[in-house]
């Protein structure tokens, strides 16, 4: 089923959710873009090729932050599903891991924090924990599974 009443069904744990914001939604978002870039930037390069970007979002809540895949790319559920198979081959296994973005709220407290901790010292230990720490939990509250249990 891709519609119902002439609207099209969409999955949220895709990227590229658009939730029809209104004008000044979408200027406050800009503004929170530019506001988290660094820090965005700073956990990006911390995670390496784990996430394909960290991103800003609107469709978080209460959590943090939370993982989603690429528009085209599989579900937690189809990787797990793939990851399962008999005849996987591991060199074929780079190719059924999905592409990652890591998209964090803006108005949680815990990334206000961390914000402001980066901003005060970019190396500091307890900014490297935190931010793998989200990571990790993003995944499993996420419905992926870790590499490395």
């Amino acid at each position: 089923m891709k519609d119902y009443d002439d609207k099209k069904l969409k999955s949220v744990t895709k990227e590229g959710l658009d939730l029809d914001d209104t004008e000044d939604e979408k200027k406050k978002l800009e503004e929170l873009k530019a506001k988290f870039e660094p820090l965005c930037k700073l956990m990006k390069d911390i995670l390496g090729d784990k996430v394909e970007k960290v991103v800003i979002g609107t469709r978080i809540d209460e959590s943090p932050c939370v993982l989603v895949t690429s528009e085209y790319g599989w579900s937690a559920n189809m990787e797990r599903i793939m990851k399962a198979q008999a005849l996987r081959d591991s060199s074929t296994s780079s190719y059924m891991v999905s592409k990652k973005t890591l998209e964090l709220n803006p108005g949680h407290q815990i990334v206000a924090e961390l914000r402001n901790k980066a901003e005060i010292d970019q190396s500091d230990k307890t900014v490297k924990d935190l931010v793998w720490l989200m990571y990790e939990t993003s995944i499993l509250t996420s419905g992926f599974s870790l590499d490395e249990p």
